[in-house]
C-alpha cells in the first residue's frame, strides 16, 4: 500500500473545510466527479487512484490498458490542480473478492465480483484508509444518488440517468459506508456529464466507457478463466427439451446461465439454461424466450439492508410489494418478498422472492430490491 503523508487530507480547522478523497479510475465520470467536489468551495479535494489487479501477472495489453488508466487520471489531476495519490489493495482484492468469485464459478453459479468489490474494497477498504489520512467522506463516479435521513443516516437512490444506474452494483454497501459516500455526478445525465468535462478541458471527455468485469478486460471471458480455474472436462451439451446431446462443451464453468451457447452444425439461437454438476451435463433450449429460463420464484439469503434492517413493513408483516432487478442491464420487476427464515432480533436469514411475471435469474446472481427511487438491499439469490 502507497504511503504518503496524512497531512494533505486533514480538516482545515481554520475554516471548517471538509476532507473529501476522490476516488479516480482514469474514465470521464470519476473526473467529472472529481471536478464536481473540487467545486464546492466547502470542500479540501484530493485524489485516490486505487489498483486492485496486478497487470503484471497479465499480458502486455492488459498491463498497457493499466498504465493508461493510471496515466489518465494522473493527468485529469494535474489538469484540475488536485493532489493524486496512489493505493493498492490487490492482495485485499484477491482474497475478499476473487477466490470467492471463482469458487462461485467453480459451483456453478454466476456471482457478481463488481457487487463484492464495492462492498468489500471501494466502501470498505479504500474507505478506511482514506479515514485513516483523514478524510471525512469518499467521492466516486458512480451513476447513483444519496438522500441524507433527519436520523442522520443515508439512503441509496437510483441515478437520475436510467440507462447508466449503477446503484444495483452498491446495494449491500455498508449503511456505516454510505453515510460517507458521496455520488457528485448522480443527478446527471451521461451526455451532460461529458458536455461538463468539454466545457473544463478534461482530455477523458470523448473517452470510452469501460464495459464487462473490470479485470477480464477485452480478453475472451474463457481465455481469461481458464488461467485460473482447474482444467475442466469436456461433456455433453442436451437440449432440455428433448433430452438429446447436440454436441460437448467445453467446462461447465466457461459459461453462466442465459448466455447464448454455440452449438455447432445447429442453426437457430441457443440459450444454456442450467448445469448438472454431478453429471457434468450443461442444458440449453432453443430460443431466448424459452420457459426454461425464466423463474417465478426463488430464494435469496442473508440480505444487505441499506438501512441496517429490514423494512419494517416487512420485519412486521412478514411480507411486503417491491420491485427487483435481478441483473444490472435487466428490468426492474414488480414482486413480492416474503420472510422466510430469521436470525436474531433485526437480521432476515432468507427471503422469498416471488415475480408478478416470470423473470430471467441463476444461482448466486446478485438480487437488488428497490421501493421506488429508494434501493432497499441486496442479496445473493441461492
Amino acid at each position: 500500500m502507497t504511503a504518503y503523508s496524512s497531512t494533505l487530507l486533514k480538516i482545515d480547522e481554520r475554516t471548517m473545510r471538509r476532507a473529501v478523497a476522490v476516488g479516480v479510475s482514469g474514465g470521464v465520470d470519476s473526473a467529472v466527479a472529481m471536478h464536481l467536489a473540487r467545486r464546492n468551495a466547502n470542500d479540501n479535494v484530493v485524489a485516490m487512484h486505487m489498483t486492485n489487479w496486478d497487470a503484471n501477472d497479465e499480458d502486455a495489453a492488459a498491463k498497457t490498458c493499466a498504465e493508461r488508466e493510471r496515466h489518465d487520471a494522473e493527468r485529469v489531476c494535474a489538469h484540475l490542480d488536485v493532489p493524486c495519490h496512489h493505493v493498492s489493495f490487490v492482495k485485499e482484492y484477491w482474497t475478499d473478492v476473487f477466490q470467492p468469485y471463482l469458487g462461485g464459478l467453480a459451483v456453478g453459479g454466476t456471482p457478481n465480483p463488481d457487487v463484492a468489490c464495492n462492498r468489500l474494497i471501494m466502501f470498505a477498504r479504500f474507505l478506511r484508509h482514506a479515514r485513516q489520512l483523514g478524510a471525512d467522506c469518499v467521492a466516486t463516479g458512480h451513476y447513483a444518488r444519496v438522500r441524507r435521513t433527519p436520523d442522520g443516516g443515508a439512503q441509496l437512490l437510483r441515478a437520475a440517468d436510467r440507462d447508466k444506474d449503477q446503484s444495483y452494483f452498491l446495494s449491500s454497501v455498508r449503511q456505516s459506508a454510505l453515510r460517507d459516500a458521496l455520488f457528485p455526478i448522480g443527478h446527471l445525465l451521461k451526455p451532460a456529464v461529458r458536455e461538463l468535462a468539454h466545457a473544463v478541458g478534461l482530455h477523458t471527455a470523448t473517452k470510452r466507457d469501460s464495459v464487462g468485469i473490470c479485470f477480464v478486460g477485452k480478453r475472451p471471458f474463457r481465455d481469461f478463466i481458464r488461467q485460473y480455474l482447474p482444467l475442466q472436462p469436456c461433456g455433453p451439451m442436451v437440449d432440455i427439451d428433448s433430452g438429446r446431446v447436440l454436441a460437448e462443451h467445453d467446462g461447465l464453468s466457461m459459461y453462466t446461465h442465459g448466455q447464448r451457447a454455440r452449438v455447432g452444425g445447429l442453426s437457430g439461437r441457443w440459450f444454456v439454461v442450467g448445469k448438472r454438476l454431478s453429471e457434468n451435463t450443461l442444458t440449453v433450449c432453443s430460443g431466448g424466450d424459452h420457459p426454461a429460463l425464466l423463474s417465478t420464484s426463488l430464494l435469496i439469503s442473508q440480505p444487505d439492508w441499506v438501512a441496517g434492517a429490514p423494512p419494517a413493513r416487512l420485519a412486521t408483516a412478514g411480507a411486503m410489494r417491491c420491485a427487483v432487478r435481478v441483473r444490472h442491464t435487466g428490468p426492474i420487476s414488480p414482486a413480492l418478498i416474503e420472510l422466510v427464515g430469521v436470525s436474531g432480533a433485526d437480521k432476515v436469514a432468507a427471503v422469498r422472492v416471488t415475480f408478478d411475471e416470470p423473470t430471467k435469474s441463476a444461482p448466486l446472481q446478485h438480487l437488488a430490491m428497490y421501493d421506488g427511487d429508494v434501493c432497499l438491499g441486496g442479496a445473493t439469490i441461492v
